[in-house]
């Protein structure tokens, strides 16, 4: 029988005292609030996500390198730290102490300054870059939140808003239109971020629901293993970080091409 897992998430860092999903102590751990802060920005996510940017600014046909980092400071703010710090908000999902209030702050100052980013861009690409600017804000509010009684807090919202959306943002960044290939590249990180709610999805509920895990694997030549909690999560996890890690090489390989 496997217990339950100390940690609400394979990149969180431990901390001391904190309670595991069941009430399992907590692994101890020199982390502290400073910790809690670089759990809930969600790194490996977080990096995963600008690789789509990279993905969608390395497609145009002329890189503008101060429209890049314009368009990945927009984002690190607006979802590595607002959304983020929402989402933490409301549920404690990764269960830290943040308060309530600095993350409230925290979450309007960086999503301020990812619009404020924005409006400084719409001189020099256009006017259309308002309209994502609007839909950018509205989905970190909306799916975070879960706004409308949870409607858009689904998977396929998570890969339009943080896979599809920061192809099309960044590509349009650069070149102030859309092509066909943006489109099928929003198409790629579409898929890849369905890919990813999959297997995230599962990792969670083992970690943070399931109380115990038991049983074994019987295989044709009649030996055994059993089925613990590493079995289940490794596999997973390992391929959600190959998979962060992996995005971003090739979004940089796009830009640097």
């Amino acid at each position: 029988m496997d217990e339950p897992s100390a940690r609400p998430a394979w990149y969180a860092v431990a901390r001391s005292g904190r309670a595991g999903r069941a009430g399992h102590p907590g692994r101890v751990g020199p982390s502290g609030a400073a910790g809690d802060w670089v759990t809930v920005l969600h790194l490996p996510y977080t990096a995963w996500h600008l690789g789509y940017v990279l993905v969608g600014a390395g497609l145009a046909a002329h890189l503008s390198v101060e429209r890049l980092v314009a368009t990945l400071v927009a984002f690190l703010l607006a979802v590595g730290v607002a959304a983020h710090a929402l989402d933490e908000l409301h549920g404690r999902p990764l269960g830290t102490r943040i308060p309530a209030g600095a993350l409230t702050a925290v979450a309007v100052a960086s999503l301020g300054g990812a619009v404020a980013l924005g409006v400084v861009g719409i001189a020099r690409v256009g006017a259309a870059l308002v309209a994502f600017m609007a839909v950018g804000a509205v989905l970190v509010l909306a799916y975070n939140l879960e706004l409308a009684g949870g409607r858009l807090h689904n998977d396929s919202t998570f890969a339009l808003a943080w896979g599809s959306f920061p192809v099309l943002t960044a590509y349009y960044a650069q070149t102030g239109t859309l092509s066909a290939a943006a489109v099928l590249a929003a198409a790629y990180a579409y898929g890849l971020s369905r890919a990813q709610r999959h297997l995230s999805s599962e990792a969670r509920q083992v970690r943070r629901r399931v109380a115990t895990i038991d049983g074994r694997k019987t295989y044709t030549d009649g030996t055994t293993e059993p089925i613990t909690r590493e079995t289940i999560l490794g596999p997973i996890e390992r391929a959600l970080a190959a998979l962060s890690w992996s995005t971003c090489a090739i979004g940089i390989a796009l830009v640097v091409r």
